[in-house]
């Protein structure tokens, strides 16, 4: 179901993308709208699905109910690997006939299959999340075990005031990874920009541009860009545990977790929609490449891929990360924490 939802959201064959493609005749500003649109409207069915999937779990079988309905989506994993490793497949294909010069009839063909790719990487993105949530409550629920209590009251002050803190992680993350691909886009747009200026001939296409000092900007940005989130992610629980304790730890993960899936759903679908949009008009619509209504799509695409390849998939790794450090550590949290008295 969930694959099905996100095939009808992000593919330019159904209403929602070619209503994207559609905005952009009155320029790039609309096409964000729709766009966030979007994504907003597509968190509707997964997320009810995984409810009923939680409920219906628990029901069962409690919360080694909830653990097997993980194990399940988890054994779609290779298919989800495969259809996931697609996308970037076809769009090396489609840059590697570009930059080789090959003619507009073999881009045509990967222009299509790459469209059909970033459909079935949001697909992967959609196992993924939900996967990630169904794995990241069993952790939960252990952790809550763990640390010898039955139930979670979010009517206590404590606990709700950090069930509020955990809700604003996904949204404090993701901003953070988001800024960190504008960081290195900028540095390599300084870059390319000084290759422009100072190699003669790049502009004519007679001289080669300096491929290793894009590539190393790009690396060192990434790796010194991630270790703030990386951080937030690994110290907001063992923080929380050790001076709030183990209550307000429990709402901390339950926030987390109920707005973590709905944004990375959200992102993960509004970025492959943009993307597939500018493929749409690219295959001829409104005017195709190089066109108004093309430049105003690029802008959504380009907006669009730090949130479905950058912050919608690794608000996964914040969800299940922040539950796996405080199983680990619930012990210590019980025995060491400043304020396990303060419920």
């Amino acid at each position: 179901l969930i694959g099905l939802v996100t095939e009808y959201y992000t593919s330019h064959s159904y209403a929602p993308v070619r209503e994207v493609a559609q905005a952009t005749k009155t320029g790039a500003a609309t096409v964000i709208i729709y766009g966030l649109a979007l994504g907003y409207m597509s968190c509707i069915i997964p997320v009810a699905a995984l409810g009923l999937t939680i409920y219906v779990s628990f029901k069962l079988a409690y919360m080694y109910g909830v653990a097997l309905a993980a194990l399940g989506m988890l054994s779609s994993l290779a298919i989800g690997l495969t259809i996931d490793a697609y996308g970037p497949i076809t769009d090396n294909a489609g840059g590697i006939a570009e930059m080789a010069g090959l003619g507009s009839s073999v881009r045509h063909i990967t222009d299509t299959l790459d469209a059909a790719g970033n459909t079935t990487a949001a697909i992967g993105k959609g196992f993924a999340i939900g996967s990630a949530a169904l794995v990241s409550l069993a952790l939960f629920g252990a952790f809550v075990a763990r640390i010898g209590e039955t139930h979670v009251d979010i009517l206590d002050p404590l606990i709700f005031a950090f069930l509020l803190f955990g809700s604003m992680l996904p949204y404090w993350f993701s901003a953070m990874t988001m800024k960190a691909v504008g960081v290195a886009a900028m540095e390599m747009v300084v870059e390319v920009r000084e290759q422009f200026a100072q190699i003669p001939g790049l502009m004519e296409g007679t001289a080669k541009p300096n491929y290793e000092r894009c590539v190393n900007i790009a690396t060192q940005a990434s790796l010194r860009q991630m270790v703030a989130p990386a951080l937030l992610v690994i110290l907001s629980p063992l923080v929380t545990g050790y001076v709030f304790g183990v209550h307000a730890l429990s709402g901390l993960l339950a926030g987390g977790l109920c707005s973590g899936v709905q944004m990375a759903i959200s992102a993960s679908n509004t970025g492959g929609a943009w993307d597939n949009a500018k493929k749409y008009i690219e295959a001829g619509a409104y005017g195709g490449k190089g066109s108004d209504c093309h430049k105003a799509a690029v802008v959504g695409d380009t907006v669009g891929d730090p949130l479905k390849d950058t912050s919608g998939p690794a608000l996964n790794i914040l969800m299940k990360l922040m539950a796996i450090l405080s199983l680990v550590f619930a012990d210590f949290f019980v025995a060491h924490s400043l304020n396990n008295n303060f419920k």
